[in-house]
């Protein structure tokens, strides 16, 4: 029955999805681009792969994307030979790596209905498996294991709350029986699959750190930014939303001495960055209007547009990480990395592990609202309480790296 129930919502996730993209351009590019998918690569893909292996890496979107990276240039890397297959749930990961040059070929991911993952997996017909985090498809799983693959997960983390946990859950809960193994984040991870008898897994921890390791050491120089940055207190502003702002805003309208701000939104509004620039007291620049020794006086720098932000980091003394007003938060291990004190708002963050070690060590803070954020912002302006609540941040992710080595090795036991 729940399967049953399983392929009913499938179905109207595909007819929701074909509706809102009358309303939501983002939609429509994710529906657009799975029409005449499968036909697409029925033609053409024997002909890319030419007999090769096929390992297939799945991103929900953009965030999974950069915490899978780390593994498949190490896969790439230890088996040459393979053909990657890289694919999206989501266009905010599709359309801003479809050119990634780390896979051979990337496309959407198509629903999750039966008849789509038996021919999906008929064409690629891949070896090898890489679910990112929270991918959990049961058609497409249930394909895989029919034939001689290998499936994984990795950087899964699992709380108490969800269905595996529940009395209900036993169909989700037979998802995680389709993995080879499933490589977890914390040891809180463990014992709950290990509580429902879900024995293949282990505490690998989160390939993040990884990947945001390897790009303090990769960060492009900007002299634009150090221009306008001029060795001044800094405060980096990264993937914020409309709610973020909303607090934002009147916490640096209230400082008592101005401080330099780069604020980079989470989407690129115009109408929205226009907004923000009227409402902020002080001077404002966009980055694609910043001309070098006229706008390096600006208070507020806003990036308009996408990629940027991984670099912008080593130009803060302390960074705010947007969507925590609301229901989730942006990557704060970007900002830990470079030794930023971080702070986000105290709603959603309680499902980041990060972020919860971090507001226990010292190199992070959840603030409420305005008031209080405007103190933490004066109190970070002190380089001595700044640089201290930085170095937790910046050896906290030092510590964790290694998840990808983990995950690399258990691969190698089947792959050789």
């Amino acid at each position: 029955m729940t399967a049953f129930l399983y392929q009913f919502f499938i179905l109207l996730l595909q007819l929701g999805m074909r509706i809102a993209s009358s309303f939501s351009s983002k939609i429509r590019k994710g529906v657009e681009g799975r029409v005449n998918l499968l036909s697409e690569l029925d033609h053409s893909f024997a002909g890319l792969v030419k007999g090769r292996p096929v390992a297939w890496f799945h991103a929900a979107s953009l965030g999974e994307f950069e915490q899978g990276r780390p593994v498949m240039e190490a896969f790439r890397a230890q088996y040459p030979d393979y053909f990657i297959l890289l694919t999206f749930f989501s266009p905010s990961g599709y359309e801003v790596r479809k050119n990634y040059n780390g896979a051979d070929y990337i496309c959407y991911l198509p629903h999750d209905s039966k008849a789509n993952a038996l021919e999906f997996v008929r064409i690629v017909n891949p070896q090898i498996t890489f679910f990112i985090k929270y991918e959990f498809w049961y058609n497409y799983l249930k394909e895989l294991k029919s034939g001689d693959r290998y499936v994984y997960s990795f950087s899964a983390i699992f709380r108490p709350d969800q269905v595996f946990f529940k009395w209900y859950g036993g169909f989700y809960k037979g998802l995680l029986c389709y993995f080879d193994h499933i490589f977890v984040q914390n040891e809180e991870s463990v014992k709950l699959l290990q509580h429902i008898q879900i024995t293949n897994c282990s505490l690998a921890g989160d390939t993040r750190f990884d990947r945001v390791f390897a790009i303090a050491g990769q960060a492009r120089e900007l002299p634009q930014i150090a221009d306008f940055v001029k060795g001044e207190a800094c405060l980096v502003a990264g993937s914020v939303w409309e709610s973020d702002m909303h607090v934002l805003i009147p916490a640096v309208n209230a400082l008592k001495q101005r401080i330099k701000m780069i604020i980079a939104p989470h989407e690129i509004k115009t109408e929205e960055i226009a907004k923000w620039q009227d409402q902020l007291k002080g001077s404002s620049v966009r980055y694609s209007e910043f001309v070098k020794g006229i706008h390096v006086d600006a208070d507020y720098l806003f990036i308009d547009n996408i990629g940027m932000l991984s670099s912008l980091y080593r130009y803060g003394t302390m960074a705010y990480i947007g969507g925590s007003f609301g229901n989730g938060l942006h990557n704060i291990l970007e900002a830990a990395t470079f030794g930023l004190p971080v702070m986000f708002g105290n709603r959603g963050y309680y499902k980041f592990q990060e972020a919860k070690d971090l507001i226990a060590e010292g190199g992070a803070v959840a603030v409420a609202d305005v008031a209080q954020l405007t103190g933490l912002i004066q109190e970070w302006r002190n380089p001595k309480i700044s640089d201290a609540a930085g170095n937790i941040s910046r050896h906290y992710v030092e510590e964790r790296v290694g998840a990808t080595d983990l995950v690399m090795k258990e691969v190698a036991k089947k792959l050789g």
